[in-house]
């Protein structure tokens, strides 16, 4: 079934990648589930096309011939919230976290096959969807962010304010690896930055009071070495 077959009409995705393998794999995929590609091999072009071809998400290699990935990422986000799926073949834990940190939504390593791609893909464009709605809806769990309400199976969840925070900053960018460091500096700031017994505590409290089982967790994904995604289950 293609994406427009699932309602995703005419979904723009530029491509910014100088590997010509890469280029023509990612057009045969992207092509036959009917989105409408831009593609550019270096980050001067990528920077232009982000204005002006205006795409609903950006797949970025990181390792571009005239701007580094990471500085492109981090141009974009000075004016625009675009999904930006990195594919790059950089495996070090260091490049993910500061690619992540530049404002990347998600780290995809080379080789990766089509179902893998098209599935990050899927999650980052429904992130947006989703952070349009008030009420955050994942299998049993609902959070009502207008009136700060949880519940799971329909029974309301007492949660502290802490926890609550936590719980709403990683529903409103579910399906985006989020960095240790960056949900530090946005619950506690700069002072608890690398302090990540503190974070890991509360996802603990957080997992316990969530999910049905929290030693095998189905929203609440640990990214080793770098960080947390919120999985949005239907």
């Amino acid at each position: 079934m293609s994406l427009e077959s699932r309602g995703i009409v005419s979904t723009r995705v530029l491509v910014v990648d100088d590997e010509p393998a890469i280029q023509k794999f990612l057009r045969s995929v992207l092509v036959a589930e009917g989105f409408t590609l831009n593609v550019t091999d270096n980050g001067k072009s990528a920077l232009s096309a982000a204005v002006l071809f205006k795409p609903d998400i950006i797949l970025l290699d990181l390792g571009l011939p005239d701007i580094d990935g990471v500085e492109v990422i981090k141009r974009i986000r000075e004016w625009s919230a675009v999904p930006i799926i990195v594919l790059s073949v950089r495996e070090q834990e260091g490049d993910k976290v500061k690619a992540l940190d530049a404002g990347a939504d998600d780290y995809l390593t080379k080789p990766f096959g089509m179902a893998e791609l098209l599935a990050r893909v899927r999650v980052a464009l429904r992130r947006f969807v989703q952070a349009s709605d008030p009420v955050f809806r994942s299998l049993d769990l609902e959070v009502d962010l207008a009136r700060r309400r949880v519940t799971v199976k329909g029974e309301e969840v007492q949660l502290t304010p802490t926890e609550y925070e936590l719980l709403r900053f990683m529903v409103t960018h579910a399906g985006k690896v989020i960095t240790h460091n960056q949900i530090l500096m946005q619950l506690w700031g700069v002072a608890y930055v690398d302090q990540r017994q503190v974070l890991r505590v509360n996802i603990s409290n957080l997992r316990q009071k969530i999910e049905e089982d929290a030693s095998r967790p189905r929203y609440i994904a640990t990214e080793p070495g770098v960080g947390y995604r919120f999985c949005s289950l239907s």
